[in-house]
């Protein structure tokens, strides 16, 4: 689970597996795989990081998203 901010500063907590994907602009929005939006206060990376964190916990986040990276390149 994923805790985040609501823009009205209430706390949130999202599965992670359910997030098909987050734009950054002009607010966090967070897409989820039912078709639900997700405005969030914390920035895009922050919860692009917090993501691959709780999917590799212990896990650089540089590291993670090079091998994700070139994966997508293949």
């Amino acid at each position: 689970m994923l805790e985040l901010t609501r823009l009205n500063n209430h706390p949130i907590a999202i599965n992670v597996d359910l997030i098909q994907w987050i734009e950054p602009a002009p607010d966090t929005t967070i897409t989820l795989i039912t078709g639900e939006k997700l405005v969030v206060r914390e920035a895009y990376k922050d919860v692009l990081e917090r993501v691959v964190e709780v999917h590799s916990p212990g896990r650089p986040f540089r590291a993670q998203f090079a091998v994700a990276s070139s994966a997508n390149h293949a």
